[in-house]
């Protein structure tokens, strides 16, 4: 497959998000946990327990502190067995992350632009470069960092990619299959779009925890991909 399907796990409750995992089966093996999930529904618990029955957890805490405190806390969350984390990408923030997470199995990643900002938004967040600029920007200092990888909109993937090399993970978030509405989100892709422009992981949430059928609507995602690289073959 030319890459990794992540199921947000956006939702309140433990009892909701078991679910989803339960309706998911063996169809989903990776998860995002992210504030509503991590703080609502006993998300590091969750994690952990996913983490335990074979699934690969995606910690979206989007860390940014002191360097210590950053590294304590990415320390923290690598000794669970976690697959990746988040930081803002400011450079020091990735350098303790780095730091932290050296000897472990945890990709951390640096979070850039936000997928629901565009260009107003970051003007008004006081940054005199468009939202693709500061992506470049941050991209490179990741890589200088030394952490795993970037969360950045799939608008940006060709360009970051280019900016990282091959091996660097390239998250997107703001995943929508053909049909599906935007939500808050404004720059989109559908799965294929997103991985033939450089996307190593592609994030979904709504469309697929929100649907009548989650496994059918994550198999639906899964053969879209798939599709994909058998294309690239």
């Amino acid at each position: 497959m030319a890459g990794h399907l992540i199921v947000g796990l956006d939702v309140s409750t433990r009892a909701r998000a078991e679910e989803i995992v339960t309706a998911l089966g063996d169809t989903v093996e990776y998860y995002k946990i992210g504030y509503q999930c991590f703080y609502g529904a006993d998300g590091f618990a969750l994690g952990k327990d996913l983490i335990a029955a074979g699934k690969k957890v995606f910690f979206d805490l989007k860390l940014l502190d002191i360097d210590n405190t950053v590294e304590k806390g990415v320390a923290a969350i690598a000794a669970t067995g976690a697959a990746m984390l988040t930081v803002h990408a400011y450079p020091k923030c990735m350098k303790a992350a780095a730091k932290a997470a050296a000897g472990s199995d945890l990709c951390v990643l640096g979070v850039t632009v936000l997928t629901s900002m565009d260009d107003a938004d970051v003007k008004e967040a006081g940054y005199e470069r468009d939202a693709a600029g500061l992506v470049a920007l941050r991209a490179q200092q990741a890589k200088e960092a030394g952490i795993g990888g970037i969360v950045a909109s799939s608008h940006e993937a060709e360009m970051v990619r280019t900016i990282l090399g091959p091996k660097m993970a390239i998250v997107t978030p703001g995943i929508r299959p053909a049909g599906a509405a935007l939500g808050d989100q404004k720059r989109v892709m559908t799965p294929a779009e997103a991985l033939a422009v450089g996307a190593s992981h592609l994030v979904v949430a709504r469309p697929i925890v929100e649907a009548a059928d989650p496994a059918a609507a994550a198999r639906a995602i899964l053969a879209e991909m798939a599709g994909f690289g058998t294309r690239l073959a």
